[in-house]
C-alpha cells in the first residue's frame, strides 16, 4: 500500500472529516463571539462605566515620540485582554452548556430498556412454555 493510498484512506475516516467541520464551525463561531463582544457586550459596560472604551485601555510604558513618524509607542493593552477574556468565558459557558446537553441526552439513551437480542427472546420463550407444562 502506497504513502498517497494510506494518506486517502486516513483523510476518508470520519473523524477526520469531523474534526475538519469542527474547526470551520469553531472559526466561524470565534468571529460571531468577538463580535457579540466588541459590539454588544462592551458597549453597555462602558457606558455604566462612564464611556470608557475597553477596548483603548492601556498602560502606557514608553509613549509616543510626536517629532518622529515611527510609531515609538508601548503599552500593555489590559483593554483587550480584558475583551479577549470576555470572549473566552463566553465560549467556555457555550461549550460547556453543548457538552452538558450531549450528556443528558446519553443518559436519556442509557436509560432506555434495551430490545431483547434474538436469543434472549428465545429463551424467554422457552422458559415460559417450561413453566407453562409443569
Amino acid at each position: 500500500m502506497g504513502i498517497f493510498s494510506e494518506f486517502r484512506e486516513f483523510i476518508a475516516r470520519g473523524n477526520v472529516i469531523d474534526l475538519a467541520v469542527g474547526v470551520i464551525i469553531g472559526a466561524s463561531f470565534n468571529k460571531i463571539v468577538d463580535s457579540l463582544v466588541t459590539q454588544v457586550v462592551m458597549p453597555p459596560i462602558g457606558l455604566m462605566l462612564g464611556g470608557l472604551d475597553f477596548s483603548k485601555l492601556q498602560l502606557v510604558l514608553k509613549p509616543d515620540d510626536p517629532a518622529t513618524a515611527a510609531s515609538e509607542l508601548v503599552a500593555i493593552q489590559y483593554g483587550a485582554f480584558i475583551n479577549t477574556l470576555i470572549q473566552f468565558l463566553i465560549v467556555a459557558w457555550v461549550i460547556f452548556l453543548l457538552v452538558k446537553g450531549v450528556n443528558t441526552l446519553r443518559r436519556k439513551q442509557e436509560d432506555a430498556p434495551a430490545a431483547p437480542t434474538a436469543s434472549e427472546a428465545l429463551l424467554t420463550e422457552i422458559r415460559d412454555l417450561l413453566k407453562t407444562k409443569s
